[in-house]
């Protein structure tokens, strides 16, 4: 392979990692602080078309982010309202924001099918971008790319050494315990809960005005079912979050170029499901594993709270 064709598959991989990676990252705040929101699928997507519509509407690809973020957000209020306020079933209330998130996208994405947007620029840098694999590998991406590492990078810090992110995992274990001593246990997870929606919204952007920066109704394609796998899989460490989605991502592109190059002798539906399988299967192995019991999962995670209990 020579090294042209191997920057732009690594490129696409990366492409294709960091929307998972910006859902899977908001729902490991999420889950840290003990709320399970299954609804990252319909968050993703509301997002997606929000973004786009704005940006086709406006010619502002930022107003777009910015719109993309606010819809995710919208949608985790809801959420959050429902099963922190109201103490709604979690699971049922998450599955039910995603077919909501779905049919509300497919509305208002009606009139925007097909048309054309300019994907965000890319960064460029004279002398170093035109570098033979290292160049485009580095400095060949847009703006969300990076903002993905970074943030990564930025939980991992949150998490393990502020206050407030010793916080949110002393409510996550125990939120009896971190009520007992002063903490308001459902300001802390409405917070968290925003923040994972708005990083679900900014995973559906990026999907629409950079992955591929048209909209097409269901372009998550499961995406967002992919990223609760991934946090999983990662047992609530962001950096593993990081390795993980991009180990999904060349899963995805993999299956992609097989198809282009007239595939391996397997159909091409049993490619497309070549993701998910993986998905099953990393999950499966886990659950099954010796490791099992080290996954570190929160210990509170879907069980509802009521302060006077």
């Amino acid at each position: 392979m020579s090294p042209d064709i191997m920057a732009s598959v690594l490129l696409t991989v990366i492409s294709a990692a960091t929307p998972l990676l910006f859902a899977a990252l908001g729902e490991l705040v999420v889950e840290k602080s003990g709320v399970l929101n299954l609804g990252v699928e319909g968050m993703m997507i509301l997002g997606a078309v929000c973004a786009f519509a704005v940006t086709v509407t406006t010619g502002y690809s930022g107003l777009g982010l910015l719109a993309g973020v606010a819809a995710g957000m919208a949608m985790a209020f809801i959420f959050g309202v429902l099963t922190l306020t109201l103490a709604a079933n979690q699971v049922a209330t998450g599955l039910a924001l995603t077919i909501f998130g779905l049919g509300l996208s497919s509305l208002i994405g009606a009139g925007f099918v097909g048309i054309p947007v300019a994907p965000l620029p890319k960064l460029a840098i004279p002398g170093v971008s035109d570098l033979p694999l290292v160049g485009p590998l580095l400095f060949g991406h847009d703006v969300l790319v990076y903002l993905s590492i970074v943030a990564v990078a930025a939980v991992a810090w949150f998490l393990k050494a502020s206050r407030p992110g010793m916080i949110l995992r002393a409510v996550g274990e125990s939120d009896v315990s971190a009520h007992s001593i002063g903490y308001d246990v459902i300001a802390v997870r409405y917070r968290a809960v925003l923040f994972g929606g708005a990083m679900a919204g900014l995973g559906g952007a990026f999907l629409s005005l950079s992955y591929t920066p048209l909209w097409t109704e269901g372009m998550t394609a499961g995406r967002g079912w992919i990223a609760l796998a991934l946090v999983v899989f990662a047992s609530w460490r962001p950096w593993r979050l990081l390795a993980g989605a991009y180990l999904f991502g060349g899963v995805t592109i993999a299956q992609l170029y097989t198809q282009g190059a007239g595939g391996i002798g397997i159909p091409s539906q049993v490619m497309s499901m070549l993701p998910y399988l993986a998905t099953i299967l990393v999950l499966t192995i886990i659950a099954a594993g010796p490791w099992k019991g080290r996954l570190n999962a929160p210990a509170c995670l879907g069980k509802p709270f009521r302060p006077s209990t």
